[in-house]
């Protein structure tokens, strides 16, 4: 099948022009091919060469402007630049090799085959000629094609070893799963749960960034199920874990706090028309502090008495632990987290998500 109409974009056929004066082969790759076929709007473009990515980001924006300034990293071999509010970025094909403590590869360099092999998702891992004979057809070895169709995520090759040379891959795998409502394929999610505590090697800030991608999504639920489920959202934020369940004693129980969290998380991602992650921070993080101010009182059952207080507190801490920002953000959803008791509750059945968005802003 050839995808020329799909390619609208003229930097494809620029690209293409450029590769053929260098006499090399050039292809679109990655998140884009996926979104290409899904039709979903996305303005990073990679583009893969089997030769110097770097000559071909250098030949193409020569081919568009004399004063286009292109971004080299040569530890890398990578080059970028934008051109139409579209980041390109090219790199040359290569096969990675990766050590048991470490996420960052050895690079050497390798044939469309390999860079395809070594990327995480098989729906990530198509590819587009755009020249040559085969130019506009799709390079599909790992049937990412019919994982879209069946709405799977699945990684090319063993799963084990995809999330043991990069764990940072399991927590993308849910991220996927949430912005696109695919299910991880149970070998894959399987192998998810037998690698979560590699996570440990991969850094505060990279889990958050993809936690946060999470968070933006319609219905962040289904993404912190998935983290809890895998054993990955132990691995880095256990307070959750300990809203859930709920203790009985002589026939009086509390609600189940982590359902009922989950259920406040997608009241306030479904109500924003522009996402505001901080505010559904505030959200997962409200009721954060009723494990530790929990007490049973014979005459009027369960209490959380400053729980709000308390969890204003421990979303300083989280925050610190997370290497998350600890300016005005964290002050934001301190203070609503603080505040979150006044004086309608966030609950689907007793206000609209209007008046829910209403009362966390105003607060």
């Amino acid at each position: 099948m050839k995808y020329r109409t799909s390619l609208s974009h003229p930097i494809y056929e620029i690209v293409a022009r450029a590769a053929n004066e260098l006499g090399i082969d050039a292809y679109v790759v990655g998140g884009v091919v996926r979104d290409i076929i899904m039709r979903r709007h996305n303005t990073d473009i990679d583009i893969v060469t089997v030769g110097s990515g770097i000559q071909l980001a250098k030949k193409t924006a020569e081919l568009i402007s004399p004063n286009l300034h292109v971004n080299v990293y040569k530890n890398f071999g990578t080059a970028q630049f934008n051109y139409e509010d579209y980041v390109i970025e090219f790199v040359g094909a290569r096969r990675e090799s990766y050590s048991h403590d470490s996420r960052k590869p050895v690079v050497e360099d390798g044939t469309l085959e390999d860079d395809q092999l070594r990327r995480d998702f098989t729906i990530n891992a198509m590819a587009i000629a755009l020249n040559g004979e085969n130019a506009f057809e799709l390079i599909d070895p790992f049937n990412g094609l019919a994982d879209i169709s069946a709405k799977i995520i699945r990684t090319p090759c063993d799963p084990d070893k995809t999330f043991s040379d990069d764990p940072l891959r399991m927590m993308r795998a849910v991220r996927f799963a949430t912005q696109l409502n695919f299910d991880i394929y149970p070998e894959t999610f399987d192998a998810i749960q037998r690698n979560a505590y590699r996570l440990e090697i991969i850094s505060k800030e990279r889990i958050v960034e993809e936690l946060n991608k999470i968070l933006k999504c319609i219905r962040p639920s289904r993404g912190i199920r998935m983290l809890d489920e895998s054993g990955l959202l132990s691995q880095f934020m256990p307070e959750i874990l300990n809203l859930k369940g709920i203790e009985r004693i002589n026939g009086k129980g509390h609600k189940d706090n982590f359902e009922h969290t989950l259920e406040v998380v997608d009241n306030i991602a479904m109500s924003m028309t522009q996402v505001n992650v901080w505010l559904v921070w505030a959200a997962l993080l409200h009721d954060i502090a009723k494990p530790v101010t929990k007490r049973y009182d014979p005459n009027i059952g369960w209490t959380f008495h400053g729980h709000d207080a308390v969890g204003g507190k421990m979303v300083s801490q989280i925050f610190h632990r997370m290497h998350m920002p600890t300016n005005e953000k964290m002050k934001y959803v301190q203070k609503l987290v603080a505040l979150h008791l006044r004086p309608i509750a966030i609950v689907e059945d007793t206000v609209t998500d209007s008046a829910v968005r209403r009362l966390l802003f105003e607060a």
